[in-house]
């Protein structure tokens, strides 16, 4: 005998299809607040990026040589040029750059001389300051404007006894590199500014000292050359 299946009312039918209806009506309207939601919410956060590193700062050093070197306008070897002949017979012993005093007593000796009547830098201003030998060595001071080149002080270094003088005539003859031979040779292996040079000893080596300061980064490398042999004897980095 065959059993006849039972089909559900038509209001039974009616109410599944109304809630199946409803129930996606739900799910659409929740799936649209949800994606407007997370829409105003990227909207409304701002897209973070990576904030620069900040530059390294100078320490005082550092920024004191990058302020000089910013304002002056003769090399070394113009400055050294020009105080040489300041003098008889002259030879460089020493130079470097420094910031004017403003006052006469910058250097040892007084006032401008008639030969030399240019003013004197302001205060703060860039100078070249040299010490140069006649040829019996008594040792001059002779200053030189940093920005005009001009020479606005020069007299002889006082108090200069005949061993001083000799010991200085002495140390020259000895110094078969050129102070210009030494800064190369020191710039070769640092580029930048120089700042000093002079004749010294070390260990009871004669050498010339070279100040060199990059101007990536303001510090400053000294390097002794052997004033006999042009080799480096010792190299050393200043980073204040």
């Amino acid at each position: 005998m065959t059993t006849a299946r039972r089909v559900p009312p038509l209001c039974s039918i009616a109410a599944i299809c109304a809630l199946g209806g409803s129930a996606l009506l739900m799910t659409g309207c929740s799936s649209t607040s949800t994606g407007s939601s997370v829409a105003e919410a990227a909207a409304a956060s701002p897209t973070s990026t990576a904030s620069p590193s900040p530059t390294k700062s100078l320490t005082q050093d550092q920024t004191q040589r990058r302020d000089l070197l910013s304002k002056t306008k003769v090399t070394w070897d113009q400055a050294a040029g020009t105080a040489v002949k300041e003098v008889s017979g002259g030879k460089l012993v020493a130079i470097e750059l420094k910031g004017a005093s403003g006052k006469a007593k910058s250097s040892p000796t007084g006032t401008a001389t008639a030969a030399t009547p240019n003013p004197a830098p302001s205060p703060g201003a860039p100078e070249w300051r040299a010490q140069v030998a006649a040829a019996d060595g008594t040792v001059h001071w002779v200053e030189v404007d940093a920005a005009t080149g001009k020479v606005f002080r020069s007299q002889a270094q006082p108090d200069q006894d005949a061993d001083d003088r000799r010991k200085i005539a002495d140390r020259l003859s000895k110094a078969t590199q050129t102070p210009a031979q030494a800064v190369k040779t020191a710039t070769e292996k640092t580029k930048g500014k120089v700042t000093a040079v002079s004749l010294d000893e070390n260990d009871n080596t004669l050498v010339w000292s070279v100040d060199v300061v990059p101007t990536d980064n303001w510090t400053k490398t000294t390097y002794d050359i052997d004033a006999a042999k042009g080799t480096v004897v010792r190299e050393h980095t200043d980073t204040d």
